[in-house]
């Protein structure tokens, strides 16, 4: 009797730790992947002004070049460096005026990706931190901006326009993005990807002091883009 449960004793921790090894070694022979590329589409953005401003999406562009890490089969690292245009346009209810102010930015996100679907089509979600610095801007409208009230048609209710002039406080910019979308591949290396993406930006682009006449002026975009990777290894 004490032979056998010595036996069984001997049994189960052998079953324990061929369980144990086994992911162990299965992890050693999933080689990391390193893969190259980049990707390019449109943005809507406006601002979050407070107080606020009545204001529509601001359409622009935005392209980077990438580059992603996988370790783990489900997981990976991804970095881009690109320009992205964000921005506003404002909203007249009834009116032809127009006015629109955009900012180019160059752009540096860092995310993590989690990765699920087929050999041949993945889905991916990607969140992360980015900051950005702004290159440029450019302001249009059909009427003069230095002198709003002045124009004809301006809206009877009244509203802000400080920001139509008001310069650019802060061009460092920092936010939350992340996004979803597919990867198609073609090839073992070669592989196009779809996605849309939403940045939130934290930083104001006036100041937001107690004595200023904004609190907060966040930038706000969605970003829909198509790209591609080459996978190095």
């Amino acid at each position: 009797m004490v032979w056998r449960r010595v036996s069984f004793k001997a049994a189960a921790i052998a079953a324990v730790l061929l369980c144990a090894a086994a992911p162990a070694g299965a992890q050693s022979h999933y080689r990391s992947r390193i893969s190259i590329g980049g990707h390019a589409g449109a943005t809507m953005s406006r601002i979050d002004i407070s107080p606020s401003v009545p204001q529509s999406m601001l359409q622009g562009y935005m392209g980077s070049v990438r580059v992603r890490y996988a370790e783990e089969k489900l997981f990976g690292l991804v970095a881009e460096l690109g320009v992205a245009q964000r921005g506003w346009k404002e909203k007249f209810e009834d009116s032809p005026l127009q006015y629109r102010r955009q900012f180019t930015y160059l752009t540096l996100p860092v995310m993590t990706q989690i990765i699920f679907g087929s050999r041949r089509v993945k889905c991916f979600v990607n969140l992360g931190p980015e900051v950005s610095y702004m290159l440029g801007e450019s302001t249009s409208a059909n009427f003069d901006y230095t002198r709003p009230t002045a124009a004809p048609g301006w809206p009877d209710v009244p509203r802000q326009t400080e920001q139509m002039v008001m310069p650019v406080k802060n061009k460092f910019d920092y936010g939350i993005t992340g996004g979803v979308g597919c990867e198609f591949y073609v090839q073992p290396r070669h592989s196009l990807t779809l996605e849309v993406r939403y940045y939130f930006g934290l930083g104001n682009v006036f100041p937001s002091s107690k004595a200023d006449t904004f609190s907060a002026s966040r930038c706000t975009s969605i970003e829909a883009a198509v790209g591609y990777y080459f996978k190095l290894k």
